[in-house]
């Protein structure tokens, strides 16, 4: 799987449908069609990214 914002490669798996790239060091979530997308806080929070600022 390839990475939604960097099209990169070096994408984990972090859960089911959750997974993290090393290249642009975002997390999300892929559910059917839809793809959530997050950054990851120090304290490992996530933050959602609306769709619009993307």
């Amino acid at each position: 799987m390839n990475c939604p914002i960097c099209g990169g490669k070096t994408v984990g798996k972090v859960g089911i449908g959750q997974y993290f790239c090393w290249n642009c060091f975002i997390e999300y979530q892929v559910q059917g069609d839809n793809v959530k997308i997050f950054s990851v806080e120090e304290d490992g929070t996530l933050i959602a990214y609306d769709a619009a600022g993307i």
